[in-house]
């Protein structure tokens, strides 16, 4: 199998440019990435369906990757519970070698295709739930033994991949395949194409949680208020959606604990 990923870089001698060029040739590339993101809606729009029509029966969205691919897993999963007021298990990612590996490599740990299988295990997956791979080069080891196992047990399966007609996508029922070209720095993934599977997880999550009404018009009405920027981004919700003051408002907030309980409480009182 070809990688573009591991193709040789369209730039060289990189050591010997300026600040400026190299900063320029690196936007440039990046430019490239949303069109290439682009081309894949149509699967995309597929992973969304599947998603929203077993999450509303109860299943989760679960997402496996090594590296980069992992850690930009696990950093869309832990935003959407603040973000969408959804439950820590309802979006999880997993990232091989543990959660160790978030921070520091471990050795060896993406080339074990039993691995991913036994991680996702211990969340007891089944049939309801949906696995979604990521992989930059599309050969990664764990990720394709756990989509291989998932199938095997009738879950549903898809990935993230920035290969063409790679291994990951022979066992991913929907395959979203985002082929950026090569990096900037040869062999780097965790630029463009890093840079094109986050942008793939933000369409993915932010798209399902609309679906499933965690967003009321274009606001955040389920975040959690963990924070004084919260609390006020809150309260001016409340205010525009009531026409309460700052302080109603904000008193109101704190009583029912989210912006949509709190409209809903104003909106009974006014029948």
């Amino acid at each position: 199998m070809e990688k573009t990923t591991e193709q040789e870089s369209l730039y060289t001698d990189l050591e010997n440019q300026s600040v400026i060029s190299l900063l320029s040739y690196i936007n440039t590339e990046d430019q490239t990435v949303a069109l290439a993101v682009q081309k894949t809606i149509p699967q995309i729009a597929l992973l969304v369906d599947a998603a929203v029509e077993r999450m509303k029966n109860g299943g989760r969205l679960f997402y496996i990757g090594a590296g980069t691919s992992g850690r930009l897993g696990i950093l869309d999963a832990s935003e959407c519970p603040p973000t969408f007021g959804v439950a820590f298990n309802t979006v999880v990612g997993i990232i091989a070698g543990g959660d160790s590996a978030i921070r520091k490599a471990v050795e060896n740990a993406e080339d074990n295709t039993q691995q991913a299988w036994h991680d996702v295990q211990k969340y007891n997956i089944n049939s309801s739930d949906i696995l979604v791979g990521l992989a930059a080069s599309g050969t990664t080891p764990y990720v394709i033994g756990g989509l291989k196992m998932a199938q095997q047990h009738g879950i549903l399966t898809a990935c993230i991949v920035c290969n063409s007609q790679s291994p990951v996508a022979q066992v991913a029922n929907i395959p979203i395949e985002v082929v950026v070209g090569p990096e900037f720095v040869t062999g780097s993934t965790r630029m463009k194409a890093g840079t094109a599977q986050k942008l793939v997880l933000n369409m993915l999550s932010t798209a399902v949680m609309i679906k499933l009404g965690k967003v009321k018009g274009n606001r955040m009405v389920d975040m959690q208020l963990t924070n004084n920027k919260l609390v006020q981004r809150g309260t001016l919700m409340i205010m525009n959606e009531t026409g309460l003051n700052e302080e109603k408002a904000q008193k109101l907030l704190n009583l029912h604990g989210s912006v949509r309980k709190a409209v809903e409480a104003f909106l009974a009182t006014l029948h």
